[in-house]
């Protein structure tokens, strides 16, 4: 079993940046393309940005030159820097990730989420 866990979520002014981490723990051989995800009240959820294991990254256009992904396959997480922040960006961030198990396994698994909170 696998499981993902974001964090790094919070309240920041208009502007501001967060960090948002997502680690993968359980029974994990490596890890396809990881993904962030986010989900307003009202919203359809809606992809962010999206990285392969060999590097393929591809962004969300309102979010281009303001977020940044980046991955660490040696712990089996994925990053999301945030920065200058709007507060249309508010939302729910959930991770995923393509996971292959010690067992030979393959599934798709998704975090919980982290509540991100722009505002004055």
């Amino acid at each position: 079993q696998v499981q993902l866990v974001e964090s790094g979520g919070g309240s920041v002014q208009p502007g501001g940046s967060l960090r948002l981490s997502c680690a993968a723990s359980g029974s994990i051989f490596r890890i396809g393309t990881m993904a962030w995800y986010r989900q307003a009240p009202g919203k359809q959820r809606e992809l962010v940005a999206t990285m392969s294991s060999g590097g393929t990254i591809v962004y969300e256009d309102s979010v281009k030159g303001r977020f940044i992904i980046s991955r660490d396959n040696t712990k089996n997480a994925v990053f999301l820097q945030m920065n200058s922040l709007k507060p249309e960006d508010t939302a729910v961030y959930l991770c995923n990730g393509n996971v292959i198990d010690a067992r030979g396994g393959f599934m798709t698994y998704w975090g919980q989420g982290t509540q991100v909170t722009v505002s004055s």
